[in-house]
């Protein structure tokens, strides 16, 4: 099989896991070179996997050989590490949010279609075995018509875990830019896309102390909203709710619920590629816990790149792609546009809904 060259910048937290399955996971990448602004994080990834080369962040995207540029970086450097990427001819695959500013996000697009090459980002949690096979089960009609859905994530913030946590808290940051990536694109994933939202977000403590080490006791000034509840019109009649938040110190709240004509369906964490999902119709006294029907159950980060290297080998479009990532950009901000100016917001972007996996891909 032909191998896909990739290259990796921002060896951070992140990057262990995609390491691990692009290196020895997905047989369509060949992970080529490695880069961080901070030599001795590249030099460390480089060794524990293998890598051929450690190497600069400019030496990365400039090699002719790279096909492949992943961006594991912070939020705020995105756009810029994309745009260079893309201008040196690389197929992109990007952390999410695809950009901090929507400007950004379509200019990152136009590039990439200027240029012929892909573009993508994460998360790709929507293509593992939990989120297929709820996919499947809407395909297959167990539900009926999809006629409203909710979506929760809350808690209490990362200060008291992350090393560096004050970044979820500046520009970019936020539980909405943070984490609702996930839950908003398995909804569109199951559901398509989106074409009004509105929305009311807050500030509810303006500093957080950190008490995770190394950083102990430092204070941390609070610049975008920590608790943001929205509404979403899908384009196919569907009404959903969500709510992110770092305000909150405990919930029983689901993860997400998509109701149907016909029944209801429980869907599995969106920040993971399992299960459990449950399925119960409208005859039916008891929900049923429904057997996955895919395979990458387990943590698999990366799925998205390796769907991306298919996709350069096959001439099709990528899942997890450009401007799926855009649609949620923009949803994102919608609901932060529509809480200050007191209004629906009416989207001017869209995607497809991507296609599902098929059920006899075969791991790796």
């Amino acid at each position: 099989m032909e191998r896909i060259k990739t290259g990796i910048i921002g060896c951070g937290n992140i990057s262990g896991i995609y390491l691990k399955n692009l290196t020895q996971l997905f047989e369509v990448t060949e992970v080529v070179a490695c880069a961080d602004i901070v030599r001795e994080r590249a030099i460390r990834s480089a060794e524990e996997f293998g890598i051929p080369k450690a190497c600069t962040v400019e030496e990365l995207i400039s090699d002719p050989d790279i096909d492949i540029v992943v961006n594991l970086t912070t939020p705020g450097v995105h756009a810029e590490i994309n745009l260079a990427a893309i201008k040196s001819g690389k197929s992109v695959y990007c952390e999410k949010p695809l950009a901090i500013t929507r400007e950004d996000g379509l200019n990152t697009l136009d590039a990439a279609e200027k240029r012929g090459v892909l573009l993508g980002a994460a998360p790709d949690t929507f293509l593992g075995a939990g989120l297929q096979t709820c996919r499947k089960i809407i395909d297959d009609g167990l539900i009926g018509k999809t006629i409203a859905a909710t979506a929760f994530m809350l808690c209490h913030g990362h200060e008291s875990w992350h090393p560096d946590p004050a970044f979820y808290y500046k520009t970019g940051g936020g539980p909405m830019f943070d984490m609702g990536p996930y839950y908003l694109t398995a909804l569109i994933s199951l559901m398509g896309p989106v074409s009004r939202v509105t929305g009311s977000a807050n500030i509810t403590f303006d500093e957080r102390k950190i008490t995770s080490q190394p950083k102990y006791g430092e204070i941390i000034k609070v610049d975008v909203p920590t608790h943001v509840a929205g509404i979403l019109d899908f384009s196919n009649g569907a009404v959903a709710t969500i709510i992110t938040s770092f305000d909150v110190w405990h919930s029983q709240l689901p993860r997400i619920e998509i109701y149907g004509s016909e029944g209801s369906l429980m869907v599995p964490d969106p920040n993971t590629f399992g299960g459990p999902v449950y399925l119960r119709r409208h005859d039916q006294k008891e929900w049923t816990q429904v057997p996955l029907t895919h395979l990458y159950s387990e943590n698999s980060r990366g799925l998205g790149v390796a769907d991306m290297a298919y996709s350069i080998l096959k001439g099709r479009e990528n899942r997890a792609s450009g401007k799926l990532a855009y649609h949620v950009l923009d949803i994102m901000h919608g609901f932060h546009d529509a809480s200050q100016e007191g209004k629906h917001i009416n989207l001017k972007s869209t995607c497809k809904r991507p296609e599902a996996l098929g059920e006899g891909v075969l791991e790796g």
